[in-house]
């Protein structure tokens, strides 16, 4: 009896006198063990546990304690505050100085101080304070990056000159880029809705070893939001977010939902916006008064009909630019175990019917070309479960393994002005992947990682015409059928890649870093055309095997706390998909058809990085330059088609004498050569500031080639500049955003790529573009931003961009961008 009283005081003791804190991980809610506590001459000292709970009584009351992991960034506190917060204790693995931002991009969490390449994240603070309308429009934020759009529900992203299939998308570890990404520009990068992204990494220049095909120009990797456990017991979180916008009349809702428990966690968003039709600046400081205006318009739809074009009452006004899109992100995170972790990945966008406002504005005999012209609902469906595992063994630190199945569904419907005729061409690609990425634990500072990657393309091509019926302005049926040119093999086709690949890291002293790697990969595609009713391919059934080797050295050097010198060596390549073998479609009057021979382009990288630090490394600028080699560069070509010396397609003939029937083919060598000039940091206790200036240079190096000259998708110089304010409840800003001209000489007037029609006309009787067209005139633009958190709960944000509703376009755009916007929104928390 005398013991269990005594036992009894003991726990009695303990329970009142201990102070446990306990450590969590912010991003996942787990505890943290092996967590070391210490305070600042280090005579007292504690460790977490496995539940991540530590004894800190022997620390006195007033005492700043220091918390130490090695995966974690430093953090201080007094013991007073951590008494105040519950004796919680949450650690992030970034950190306010740059150089500790830690990135995930190269398959291991690694700081940026310890990688070679150029990088960029757009946190999901920096998210909500731009508050893009579109995924594309928070990339037009990061420096170095220029977007694209033939219409307003698009967005090709521009890294180093080379966009689209040269340019690898990735959401949550699986590639997005699919054998149907084209050469041209694209409108993937908008189906992941900003409201759902957690935080985007960027990596400028081929990034083929970890990678693989298609990351030529770099990689732009989404990461959507993730639960966390609660180590309280079981929580419901939640948000919405209403935005109006009055260029395009956008109003965006975004409803979010976080359930936390213990042993499993889900978070559920969805997304919806709704875009009318986008008005442009009036403005126009160039000088050109008609340019980009809308005089008339197609009021066409799917079930109304009209044989004339409608007089625009609002020239500035872009009909036909409207469409509505949805976003759906659900996701589940159960640990199986303290090493083992496990995470399920909904995701589904789908779109109203887009219209491609480029084309709906082309003109033919001084009138409207295309009566209809527009994308499908565009559907992306994405299902991936996700293992992550700890061993901690001597052959396996820890490692990701990640299964993903997607599905993916296009469309284009076009009818011309004074035809009944409607042509559809329908895709729809299966996506199965498999990947593997592993870390083996080393000596302390050197890093070993090696993974697979399997991932199997299934593409469906279906193309057939109606003829309309119509009473008065209503469609009210079809009359007939007819045969329409598939856009990619009718007989199906498929794409399969498998790759290797081993990377290496390693400090070899405090001031250098050494970053290696090796992949290689091997793909097969298929291909079948069956109806010849158009066109006749004398090798119908193909196959084509292409293997690569990529390799990349980076050197890493900091020969000051102040200093940081990157170097990079490194080798990519993209391997031709169903689009480069197998497309036929018509742009501009020209056809583009099919080359059953095409093989790979291969891209050899040279770069340096400057980094000069200031303000105990809370301030930055950086200079980074490269020069890029492309051998065997796929471009578009005048081509003789099989002897063809004319072909049919949607009623109209081409001819090879005309230089009317282009293709893809491996011409030669080329390079492109630019720099990234970058600020950024803390100006006063209040003040942040950053900037950017982006040149870009692109060339073949033989005059004798048929489209010798500038390479298509080289951006002109441009820029970015951004003042924040930010104190206690408030946050403000102001940015300023330019472009400077791109000459037409400077234009790529083969491939049909960069749009020179979309430019100003200079003299209207001229028979060659390079005489025609003026080229893109610059431009600057000015906004400003403001926040304010009414409470925990509540915060209202505005921003006014373009403040003078200057009218200009982005370089190779179809579409003007907005005038003077009014955007307004508020966020709520629960």
């Amino acid at each position: 009896m005398k013991q269990k009283i005594t036992l009894f005081f003991l726990l009695l003791v303990t329970s009142v006198f201990s102070q446990n804190i306990t450590i969590i991980d912010v991003e996942t809610g787990k505890p943290i063990d092996a967590v070391a506590v210490f305070n600042k001459s280090r005579t007292i000292s504690a460790v977490s546990d496995e539940m991540g709970k530590v004894d800190i009584s022997d620390f006195q009351k007033n005492e700043t304690l220091i918390f130490s992991h090695v995966s974690y960034s430093e953090y201080r506190e007094k013991k007073s505050v951590l008494k105040k917060n519950n004796y919680r204790l949450y650690l992030s693995k970034n950190s306010e100085q740059l150089d500790e931002v830690v990135v995930s991009v190269f398959k291991n969490r690694e700081k940026t101080n310890r990688i070679a390449e150029q990088i960029a994240v757009v946190s999901s603070e920096e998210i909500e304070k731009l508050s893009p309308q579109t995924s594309a429009d928070l990339l037009a934020s990061v420096p170095g990056i220029k977007i694209q759009k033939s219409q307003f529900g698009g967005g090709s992203p521009v890294m180093r000159g080379m966009e689209s299939n040269r340019v690898l998308l990735v959401v949550d570890g699986v590639r997005m880029n699919n054998a149907i990404y084209r050469k041209g520009h694209l409108q993937n990068s908008i189906t992941v809705a900003p409201n759902l992204l957690d935080r985007t990494e960027i990596v400028f220049g081929p990034s083929s070893v970890i990678y693989g095909s298609d990351a030529l120009g770099g990689v732009i990797h989404y990461y959507t939001k993730t639960p966390k456990l609660s180590e309280k017991g079981s929580e419901i979180k939640g948000g919405t977010f209403l935005r109006y916008s009055s260029a395009n009349n956008e109003v965006t809702n975004v409803v979010s939902a976080e359930l936390r428990f213990k042993k499993w966690a889900s978070f559920t968003s969805v997304s919806h916006s709704n875009f009318g039709d986008l008005k442009m600046g009036k403005n126009r400081s160039h000088g050109f008064d008609d340019w980009g205006k809308v005089p008339f318009y197609s009021d066409n739809s799917s079930i109304y009909y009209n044989d004339t074009p409608v007089v625009n009452s609002d020239k500035n006004s872009q009909r036909n630019t409207g469409y509505n899109q949805t976003d759906v992100l659900q996701k589940f995170y159960i640990p199986f175990s303290k090493n083992t972790d496990f995470k399920l990945n909904f995701q589904y966008s789908t779109s109203s019917n887009i219209p491609r406002f480029d084309k709906l504005t082309e003109l033919k005999k001084e009138s409207l070309k295309f009566a209809e012209w527009y994308y499908g609902p565009q559907n992306r469906l994405l299902i991936s479960p996700q293992l992550i595992i700890n061993p901690k063994k001597k052959w396996l630190d820890n490692g990701t393994i990640t299964l993903a199945y997607q599905n993916i569904k296009e469309s284009r419907i076009q009818r011309k002005f004074g035809s009944l005729d409607r042509s559809y061409r329908k895709e729809n690609v299966d996506v199965f992947s498999l990947n593997g990425d592993f870390i083996v634990p080393l000596a302390k500072h050197r890093n070993l990682g090696y993974g697979v990657e399997v991932a199997y393309n299934d593409v469906a091509s279906n193309s057939y015409g109606k003829t309309l019926r119509v009473d008065g302005n209503k469609i009210v049926g079809f009359d007939g059928d007819f045969t329409v040119q598939s856009r990619y093999p009718d007989g199906g086709s498929s794409y399969l890649s498998s790759a290797f690949y081993v990377d290496y890291r390693q400090d070899i002293n405090s001031k250098s870093t050494l970053n290696t790697g090796v992949r290689g990969t091997h793909t097969v595609l298929k291909a079948k055309w069956i109806d010849e009713t158009f066109i006749e391919i004398p090798q119908s059934d193909i196959r084509l095997d292409s293997q690569s080797l990529t390799a990349t050295i980076g050197y890493v050097y900091k020969p000051t706390r102040s200093w940081q010198i990157n170097g990079v060596i490194s080798s990519g390549f993209r391997s031709p998909n169903i689009d480069d073998v197998g497309k036929i479609r018509e742009k501009s009057g020209k056809l583009t058809v099919p080359n059953t021979e095409l093989g790979p382009e291969y891209a050899y990288n040279f770069e340096v990085g400057l980094q000069k630090y200031f303000n105990n490394r809370k301030f930055r600028i950086g200079l980074n330059a490269y020069y890029t080699i492309l051998d065997k560069n796929i471009t578009r070509a005048p081509y003789s088609f099989f002897g063809q010396s004319t072909v049919s397609y949607d009623g109209d003939e081409y001819n090879t004498a005309d230089g009317e029937i282009l293709t893809n083919l491996n011409m030669g060598r080329a390079y492109i050569t630019g720099f990234t000039a970058s600020y950024e940091g803390k100006l006063f206790e209040h003040w942040k500031t950053s900037g950017s200036v982006t040149y870009t240079k692109g060339h073949t190096y033989r005059d004798d080639l048929p489209s010798s000259g500038p390479l298509s998708s080289i951006p002109p110089l441009f820029g970015r500049f951004d003042l924040n304010y930010v104190r206690k409840k408030f946050e403000g800003g102001a940015n300023l955003v330019f472009n400077a001209k791109k000459n037409i000489s400077d234009y790529n007037l083969v491939e049909g790529i960069d749009n020179p029609q979309q430019t100003p006309i200079v003299n209207p009787d001229a028979t060659e573009d390079i005489d025609k067209y003026y080229g893109t005139p610059s431009w600057m633009t000015v906004g400003l931003y403001g926040k304010y958190q009414l409470n925990k709960s509540i915060a209202v944000q505005a921003q006014l961009s373009n403040l003078f509703d200057e009218h200009y376009k982005e370089f190779a755009s179809g579409v003007s961008a907005a005038g003077r916007n009014i955007s307004v929104s508020l966020q709520t928390n629960f």
